[in-house]
Order: C-alpha cells, then sequence, then structure tokens
C-alpha cells in the first residue's frame, strides 16, 4: 500500500520562479509529489492509507538544494596533500562515507562531485542507493583529466601524479580517450577536465575539449570542466560541455555564447570567497589573499556581465576544503550569487534547485516542486526571500525529506568533523644546532619559518579559545 505525506499550511517556494504560495499544502505518495494546493484528507487520500502529517504553518516549504559541486573524498582539506595523498583509500572511503550524512542534514537532497579520488565516488553514490550509506542522491566523475599545464598536476614532474591524487595526467588525445573509456568502465556519471589553475591561460586545446566532450557523450556521459579563464570558457562552450565551473574571466563574446548555450555555469564561488573574507581565522598566506581578492574582482564584474546577458546559473560549492567544510555553508553560495551577479533571492533558489537537475541526470524530476517530480523537499523555519542566510544558519532547516522520506540524524551531525591523515611520517619540527643546544641560542628560522606575528597571532587565539572553553565551563 501506497504510504502518503502531508505537508500543510506552509509557503511553497516551488524553485521555478513562480511568486510564494502562502498557506499552501504538498500531498506526497511514496517518493513522488501528487498535489500543491489545497488537499482535502478525505477526496485526496485513500481511506486507511498511511498518512504523516507535518504542519508547516509559518514556514518555507522548497525544494531540496542541489549541490553540483561537492568533493567528498577531499577530507576537510587544509593542504594540497591531504587531499591527494597520505590517506589510504578505504580510510578516505569511511570518512567521506560519515561526512556526506552531513551535507544532507544541511539541506542538500542532491550533489554531483566533479572530481575525487580513485573511484571513492562511484562506491558512496551506489552505498547511498542500497541504504548502506545515508547521504543525498549523488552523481559523480572519477579523478580529473589534465595536462601538465592544467589544476591537479601539482606535484614536481619527478614525483609525478600518484594514483591517490583528484588528477589524472592525460597530455595527449589518445591518453584523454583512454582515461575517458577506463573512468566509463569504472561507473562515473561524467567526466571532469580540470584546465589552468587561475586561468592564465588555456591548458586544453579546442580539438581536445570538442574531443571529450564527443567521446563522453557518445558513451553516455556528461561533461564538465574547470574553467576560469575566458578561453577555455568559449571552447568549453562551443564543445558542448554540459555545464561549466567558474567562469571567473570571461569575454562579452564568451558570455553571449554561453548565454545562448543555456549551458548552466556553477560559479563556485564560496571557496574563493572564504578565501578573503576568513583570511585571518584561516591564516591563510597574505599573497594568496591579495591574488585572490583580485580574482574575486574580476569575478564580480565578469558574472554581472553575465547575468545580465541571461546566463543559466547553477549552485557549486567547492565543499571539502577547511574554508568550506561539509554541511555548514552549501547555500552561503547563493547569497554570494546574489552578491556577484545582481540576481534577486526567487533566482538564487532556483539556481540552487531546478538548475541543478540536469547534473543529476534528472532535469523532468528534481528541483521544483510541482505535480509528478521526485519529492526532495526541504522545511525551514524562516523566509529566504527576505533573509537567504536562514538556509544556511544552524537549525533553521528543520525537515529534509529525499525521496518523499522524512530523514532523521544523530544529534551531534554538525559538530562532528572528521578529516583526512596529513603527513604521517614526522622526524621533528625544529632544527637542532650546535649554537641552541650547547650555547643557548634562540631557534634559527628558515624561509619557510613563521613569522612572529603569525605566532603570536596563533597564541592569541589559543588564549581566547581558552577563555571561551574556561566560561562555558563556568555555565
Amino acid at each position: 500500500m501506497s504510504k502518503y505525506l502531508l505537508i500543510k499550511n506552509g509557503t511553497v517556494i516551488d524553485g521555478d520562479l513562480t511568486p510564494p504560495m502562502e498557506n499552501c499544502d504538498v500531498l506526497v505518495r511514496d517518493a513522488r509529489i501528487v498535489k500543491v494546493g489545497g488537499v482535502n484528507i478525505e477526496n485526496d487520500v485513500p481511506r486507511g492509507s498511511d498518512l504523516q502529517v507535518i504542519d508547516a504553518k509559518g514556514k518555507t516549504v522548497m525544494p531540496g538544494l542541489i549541490d553540483i559541486h561537492c568533493h567528498m573524498t577531499y577530507g576537510l582539506a587544509r593542504t594540497e596533500e591531504e587531499i591527494s595523498m597520505y590517506t589510504p583509500p578505504e580510510l578516505r572511503t569511511l570518512i567521506a562515507a560519515v561526512n556526506v550524512e552531513k551535507v544532507l542534514a544541511a539541506g542538500v537532497t542532491s550533489i554531483s562531485q566533479p572530481g575525487g579520488s580513485y573511484f571513492i565516488g562511484v562506491g558512496l553514490r551506489e552505498g547511498i542507493k542500497q541504504g548502506i550509506v545515508h547521504g543525498p542522491r549523488m552523481t559523480t566523475a572519477g579523478r580529473y583529466l589534465t595536462t601538465s599545464n592544467g589544476l591537479t598536476d601539482w606535484f614536481p614532474d619527478s614525483t609525478g601524479v600518484p594514483e591517490s591524487s583528484t588528477g589524472r595526467l592525460t597530455n595527449t588525445k589518445d591518453e584523454m580517450i583512454d582515461e575517458i573509456r577506463r573512468q566509463k568502465k569504472g561507473g562515473v556519471d561524467l567526466i571532469k577536465l580540470a584546465d589552468s589553475p587561475f586561468g592564465d591561460y588555456q591548458a586544453f586545446t579546442d580539438d581536445e575539449l570538442k574531443m571529450c566532450a564527443d567521446l563522453a557523450h557518445q558513451l553516455g556521459l556528461q561533461i564538465t570542466i574547470h574553467a576560469r579563464g575566458d578561453g577555455e570558457m568559449n571552447a568549453a562552450v562551443n564543445a558542448g560541455f554540459d555545464h561549466i565551473m567558474h567562469g571567473n574571466h570571461m569575454s562579452d563574446a564568451t558570455i553571449e555564447n554561453l548565454a545562448k548555450s543555456q549551458i548552466p555555469l556553477a560559479p563556485t564561488q564560496l571557496l574563493m570567497h572564504h578565501v578573503v573574507e576568513f583570511a585571518k581565522e584561516a591564516r591563510a598566506r597574505h599573497n594568496i589573499v591579495e591574488a585572490t581578492k583580485r580574482m574575486n574582482e574580476a569575478t564580480m564584474d565578469s558574472l554581472h556581465r553575465a547575468y545580465k546577458a541571461g546566463v543559466k546559473f547553477a549552485m557549486g560549492t567547492d565543499s571539502g576544503f577547511a574554508l568550506v567544510p561539509y554541511g555548514q555553508w552549501h547555500a552561503k553560495e547563493l547569497e554570494l550569487l546574489m552578491m556577484y551577479t545582481g540576481m534577486s533571492a526567487l533566482e538564487a533558489i532556483q539556481a540552487g534547485t531546478k538548475h541543478g537537475a540536469n547534473a543529476m541526470r534528472l532535469p523532468d524530476d528534481l528541483g521544483v516542486i510541482a505535480e509528478g517530480k521526485l519529492a526532495d523537499i526541504i522545511i525551514v523555519n524562516g523566509d529566504p526571500l527576505k533573509d537567504i542566510r536562514v538556509l544556511y544558519q544552524p537549525g533553521k532547516v528543520e525537515v529534509v525529506i529525499l525521496n518523499g522520506e522524512v530523514q532523521s540524524f544523530p544529534d551531534d551531525v554538525r559538530s562532528t568533523f572528521i578529516r583526512n591523515d596529513y603527513l604521517p611520517n614526522e622526524y621533528g619540527w625544529d632544527l637542532i644546532t650546535y649554537e641552541r643546544v650547547h650555547q643557548g641560542a634562540e631557534i634559527p628560522k628558515t624561509q619557510l619559518d613563521w613569522t612572529g606575528e603569525r605566532r603570536r597571532d596563533v597564541l592569541n587565539d589559543i588564549r581566547k579559545f581558552e577563555k571561551l572553553a574556561a566560561a562555558a565551563v563556568g555555565e
């Protein structure tokens, strides 16, 4: 017998730019929405059916969020080494399985992982489908295809690109073809290419991008790309990529081409914005902060012009870094879309719901509250059209519904943080010189050591947290 879920009296934001519908009911049968509007239980629900009722009066009912740029294998990374080395795949998989529940608890009912270690994403996706792992709907790429000039070929050639890395070095067309075919066999949903880290140049040729897109589509896969520069952005549009990440530097001609194509752009600005906004808290290096600040200024210009030209936007967050931990900030990307493009809150919600559905390979089933759609729904204590921040403030997403089922979570789901290993082999951190051990000299400094100012900052932070801890104990 079918199971029914009635969400009554809520203010419904449908994800498709319809003005909010007040005192609106949503009726779900099994996994799908069957009615939106006034629901009469006597007429709309067969007598004797299993019925659950949630009163959402004074609250917002909207589609679950779709984050199409979420890296579940990164493990709260602080360094590239934490992403690409040290942690064995078995442990990395278990860490990802724990962290993915945090994403769902934040109201993100669908994620796409555009690149990660090994084929862990495939295992995670299947574990979620089979009920072994508690997490959102998921699609996933394998390792990024890169060149020697692209993102994810981080290490010296003498080290190479280790198998544990998120990248796969493919400098020739034959290597690209081989890797796409191998990843298809491995069970991925999409292929991820990684162009230059900061968009300073184009790391793949136009022909290479077109070849990769054509082969991916021939094999029934989608394809996306890390593209910060104008050249790779335009080439990816011309090659027919399914969605594109970033778009920090775009000419008017590229923007016009992108707008005409209606290929979704996920700026994924959250990580870059946090580098600057929380530079002090993260103890980020000054040169990185300044370079990111310049990038963000260029992005603000590009995305405002793109919005005015009619470019379609989707939500991506790059969650998985220590700067953007799982389950904490996903919906802040909607606030940043508003800031960096000028779009309204209703448009930002559409970007974070309906416009991400294609990356989940369910463009006709997800991202909208309407009859016949899959019932991925969140109930929010607040009005995101008045303050979009309620979508990421702790406790405001009160109910998460996935596939028509109300989800439950551990009480500590938000406060539990598990990360990948870092530098397991240590030999000692300070220089041991004759002058230091026999003559009482200070520890000598190298060109890589922290400055006195940075050390004082850390001590001040420790003292601050000690006071907060003492105050908490006193309560």
